[in-house]
């Protein structure tokens, strides 16, 4: 187990000079499980590979441990990795895919059956030792994948959208799967996703990146709370964040004007020093907008569609040209095609700044 540290680690490809890493600094604590999300494009994956040794590092410092391992070779750095693509040998057996790299190292017999049984008794993976990939769903072959990380005994395991391939109710399972091989083995670990919700419900602690620049770190509850800007408040989450951009206004309380005669009341909500006159984007969870009871209504959209996913259902509004989402109780929910009076949260406004789209303090 070890410490990675990162030091203004930079990515800049020849070719076009595109930059995709820019200046990322973070520390991963010995033990830690870490995950790396953003979309396509973002630079998550080639900040793992830079960790790994399978890209070279233009500017800046990694440590894994206390070693700077800029110029250290992949097989140098005591780390283990996991693909998109589970990679198994089809002419292989379960037990031979996972001793291999075992067998190249030169360890004794003894010690890599050992080891394998060890790690197939913690992915249940006893009984099928003996096939081959072929034989095998998509789900057990991960978890061979897998596998065979663990019996190397790493430092780090790095993991790079390893469930990308799997239907959604295999990737639940393989989450908790990976959260407990981790609780189990205290191992620090570093998963990329593109898929926030994996990321939520995985990470420790969350590196959010966008255009090759890390936005935010913090546990997910923080980011979902406390996000930085409006890209994490509307990245993370699902439904995503609510937006409504308009100038604050002070009319027995305050205001929000949309233009066009629309106005969404803001009561109990605390506005940022200096805000009233000012334009904003205020952020607005869907679960912090509800049906109003008669006479309290802070805006009046109308319900375009119902998406009911069982013990709640997500109602889909328009006002005027802005689309917002409520999660309200499955009972009794409000028809599409009408009107409907709408309460908010003002506590749990967020407000952030319509140029730079850094959330400003209330």
């Amino acid at each position: 187990m070890a410490q990675v540290g990162l030091e203004q680690v930079r990515k800049v490809y020849p070719q076009g000079g595109h930059v995709a890493v820019a200046g990322a600094t973070f520390d991963i604590a010995d033990g830690e499980r870490i995950v790396l999300v953003g979309p396509s494009g973002c630079g998550k994956s080639t900040l793992l590979r830079m960790i790994a040794g399978l890209e070279s590092i233009t500017a800046g410092i990694l440590r894994i441990g206390e070693r700077v391992v800029n110029d250290v070779p992949p097989k140098e750095r005591d780390i283990a990795m996991v693909f998109q693509s589970y990679a198994l040998y089809p002419h292989m057996t379960v037990a031979e895919n996972m001793a291999f790299a075992l067998q190249l190292r030169k360890l004794p017999a003894q010690e890599i059956t050992a080891r394998v049984q060890a790690a197939a008794q913690m992915l249940e993976l006893g009984s099928m030792l003996e096939r081959k990939p072929g034989q095998l769903s998509g789900g057990q072959r991960q978890r061979v994948a897998l596998g065979r990380a663990l019996v190397r005994q790493p430092q780090v395991f790095l993991l790079d959208e390893p469930l990308s391939n799997l239907d959604a109710k295999l990737r639940a399972g393989m989450r908790a799967e990976i959260a407990r091989i981790h609780a189990q083995t205290g191992t620090t670990m570093i998963y990329v996703t593109h898929d926030q919700v994996e990321a939520m419900t995985l990470g420790q602690r969350i590196v959010v990146l966008k255009d090759g620049e890390v936005q935010q770190v913090d546990t997910p509850m923080a980011l979902y709370r406390q996000p930085a800007n409006l890209f994490v408040a509307t990245f993370l989450g699902s439904p995503a964040m609510n937006t409504l951009r308009g100038t604050l206004q002070a009319d027995g309380g305050p205001v929000l004007d949309l233009g066009d005669d629309q106005r969404v009341r803001l009561d109990g909500a605390q506005l940022p020093a200096g805000s009233i006159g000012q334009e904003v984007v205020i952020g607005i969870r869907p679960e912090h907008l509800s049906v109003a009871a008669d006479g309290a209504a802070m805006l009046t959209p109308t319900v375009t569609s119902l998406e009911p996913v069982g013990n709640e259902v997500f109602v889909n509004l328009q006002l005027g040209d802005t689309t917002l989402v409520a999660r309200l109780p499955p009972e009794n929910p409000p028809e599409a095609g009408h009107p409907v009076g709408m309460s908010l949260r003002g506590r749990e406004l967020l407000f952030f700044d319509p140029q730079s789209g850094r959330r400003l303090p209330a």
